[in-house]
């Protein structure tokens, strides 16, 4: 079995084999294929559906391309994951709240892909957090906060690791198998005993449509459930930013208002969705109703805001980042107003332009050793709906450079259709139990 035969078979439309997939994805772990055929693979999956048994085979043999962690009697072991979307912080208030309701939340993420962030890059946004961490480091610190959201080491789902990156800089993100395959390879590695997924749809999603975000949530839930871990989806609404910030320190800023009780609003909402399914689902909480309530209480009351400060402490992060967040968060040097040329109201939203904007200010990579500006963003994104008068900002740039912010604003504007008004979309679309 060799690279060649298997992307051959990929070229012509031949259903890979189970064991073909597992010997792609061990040659992705140890380097036997190259970074050309990774990326050839990558297209090649992209534009041939695997089917069930091999979208299975294929995350279970990433998964298995590494360590799967094993943390006993401890529990439950509870995660939850993101398709990707703009504004999407939820991981930041949800970890910490599960945490504080008794769960252990051992949280591997991931880096920007495409035009959404990711959950890595926002948290090393606050100075000293070091989301690499040694794996006796990783468990000390669940052991005694429940809860840290770290990178997967070199030895969890390397393969999928290899694959990741490749994906970004090959435009093969938007992928169902390779979607499921990334997700769930390193969730499943980090020995879960429940999984909740919010499946993104709308414009600033990577699934534009119901029936594809439908058919991820499905894809996802029933591969997780095939390989042992008891899995919920939720479908929510992301024809907007889910918070008005876009960037990574922005994003922050957006988790701190929420834990520190100033703002709720749509984050709060969908944290306790997530979380409700997940505490009834594991037997923390008697019901689903009752599992928001909790989510909702550990928020508020300020318990989620005391373990996020004691998980940033314990990665390298100010002691009291919690008490005096606004200083510690770098700014950018360029602030400028996106003003609006017409009254209306705001009708619509291209949440892909927005993130693209974003990356472009360097707020993202548009290949894979580009380093992030964690200052750079949007921030004061309009809500759809929202009344507009002409001159009034419809966002706020911030740029390195004043030229960064001229190249976008032109594209901010187009992004945000004013027209006549509209009732927004619900949050949460569907629940897949």
């Amino acid at each position: 079995m060799n690279a060649r035969a298997i992307l051959s078979n990929l070229r012509h439309g031949r259903t890979l084999t189970v064991d073909e997939l597992s010997w792609m994805a061990q040659a992705l772990a140890d380097g036997t294929v190259s970074d050309a055929q990774a990326g050839a693979f990558a297209m090649g999956v992209c534009l041939g559906a695997l089917g069930d048994e091999g979208r299975v085979a294929l995350t279970m043999a990433m998964r298995d391309s590494g360590r799967v962690l094993d943390w006993g009697d401890a529990g439950p072991v509870l995660d939850k994951h993101s398709t990707g979307g703009i504004g999407d912080c939820v991981s930041l208030v949800l970890a910490p709240a599960l945490a504080a309701c008794g769960a252990i939340v051992p949280m591997i993420s991931g880096r920007g892909l495409g035009h959404t962030g990711g959950t890595l890059d926002k948290l090393e946004a606050i100075p000293g957090v070091q989301t690499a961490l040694e794996e006796a480091q990783f468990r000390k610190i669940i052991a005694e906060l429940g809860c840290a959201i770290v990178g997967a080491s070199s030895d969890i789902a390397p393969a999928d690791k290899r694959l990741y990156g490749v994906r970004d800089v090959t435009s093969t993100v938007d992928s169902l198998d390779l979607i499921t395959a990334s997700i769930l390879s390193k969730k499943l590695a980090a020995g879960l005993d429940g999984l909740v997924l919010d499946v993104k749809v709308g414009s600033g999603a990577f699934m534009k449509d119901i029936g594809a975000a439908r058919a991820l949530a499905q894809a996802l839930k029933v591969t997780a459930n095939a390989a042992g871990c008891p899995t919920s989806a939720v479908i929510s609404d992301m024809s907007q930013p889910l918070v008005p910030s876009l960037g990574n320190a922005l994003e922050v800023a957006e988790v701190m208002q929420v834990l520190t009780g100033s703002k709720a609003g749509p984050i709060a909402e969908l944290c306790a969705a997530l979380g409700g399914l997940l505490l009834a689902k594991a037997g923390l909480a008697a019901d689903t109703q009752a599992g928001e309530k909790a989510i909702e209480t550990a928020i508020s009351g300020g318990a989620a805001a005391e373990r996020f400060g004691r998980m940033v402490a314990a990665m390298g992060g100010p002691v009291r980042f919690v008490e005096d967040w606004t200083r510690f968060l770098p700014e950018a040097t360029v602030v400028r107003e996106v003003k609006a040329r017409e009254e209306g109201h705001l009708a619509a939203i291209d949440g892909e332009a927005l993130g693209l904007a974003v990356v472009s200010l360097g707020g993202g990579r548009i290949i894979e050793s580009d380093v992030v500006d964690p200052a750079v963003g949007l921030s004061n994104v309009m809500r759809l709906g929202d009344r507009v008068a002409k001159g009034q900002p419809v966002a706020v740039i911030h740029a390195a450079r004043p030229d960064d912010a001229d190249r976008i604003e032109a594209a901010v504007r187009g992004a945000m259709r004013i027209g006549a008004a509209a009732a927004p979309p619900a949050l949460v679309v569907e629940r897949i139990c």
